[in-house]
């Protein structure tokens, strides 16, 4: 993997001239290939990962199998596509094994999802089935370990 890219993973937020230390490059090498990776599409974004249960946020998340018939000439590619173009959407993937997407998607209560589930997303012609599991509780977000009040830093060690 490109070393600038490498180190974009692990901590988006450092500064140009933090990254340019840190690879021995300088800093406008840095400024021209992270706008080189924009403009090619690489980086399409940047994100900070949050604890929502220190926010106090009361968000619902579930994560959904769904079945769907492929399209002709379309394949699977433009009923994802169409169902990643929901705000309630956070990601969707094609998927190998016993169901074909795995959708995430978040709303601010168990009713609004179940209603995303069962007026919009099964109503698309040609999904076929969902099954919608809710997440309870998060303890690592894209990489990231997430602390809960009373959670130990350390594995307990056994005999």
């Amino acid at each position: 993997m490109d070393p600038l890219l490498k180190l974009l993973t692990s901590n988006a937020s450092l500064a140009p001239a933090d990254m340019a230390a840190m690879l021995g490059i300088s800093e406008t090498e840095v400024r021209n290939r992270l706008r080189e990776l924009t403009a090619e599409q690489v980086i399409l974004g940047y994100r900070a990962v949050l604890n929502e249960e220190k926010l106090g946020r009361e968000l619902v998340r579930a994560v959904i199998e769904v079945k769907i018939t492929p399209e002709r000439g379309g394949g699977f590619d433009k009923l994802a596509e169409r169902i990643a173009k929901y705000a309630e959407v956070r990601s969707c993937h094609l998927m190998s094994g016993g169901y074909d997407l795995l959708v995430e998607v978040e709303g601010s209560n168990l009713r609004e999802v179940a209603t995303f589930v069962s007026e919009k997303l099964s109503t698309i012609q040609g999904v076929l089935s969902t099954a919608t599991h809710f997440v309870l509780r998060a303890y690592k977000e894209q990489g990231v370990l997430m602390k809960h009040e009373g959670a130990e830093d350390r594995l307990p060690v056994t005999p």
